[in-house]
């Protein structure tokens, strides 16, 4: 399983890659991330939200989506995770 991350900036500072690499140091996220700044992937999955949250598996079917924020612990972000170790469990 790999998780890689697609950030599509909503303002223009978040285009610039400095700004982005200190928010992933920040967060102390350790996955790849893509960055989106054309809007490309963003505009094939048809997205028009801030965040959007897709998991897909191992043959790339979609097979979970969730929009808006999430925060830990919350109900939203318990649903994800599961959804994330259901992903990982069925490799």
């Amino acid at each position: 399983m790999q998780i890689i991350g697609v950030h599509t900036p909503e303002f223009e500072h978040e285009k610039i890659r400095s700004n982005i690499e200190a928010k992933v140091k920040k967060f102390k996220l350790h996955h790849p991330i893509m960055i989106d700044n054309d809007f490309s992937y963003w505009k094939r999955l048809n997205n028009r939200y801030w965040p959007s949250y897709y998991l897909f598996d191992q043959k790339g079917q979609l097979v979970y989506s969730h929009i808006g924020e999430t925060h830990k612990g919350d109900n939203k972000a318990v649903a994800l995770e599961n959804k994330v170790k259901q992903l990982i469990l069925s490799k």
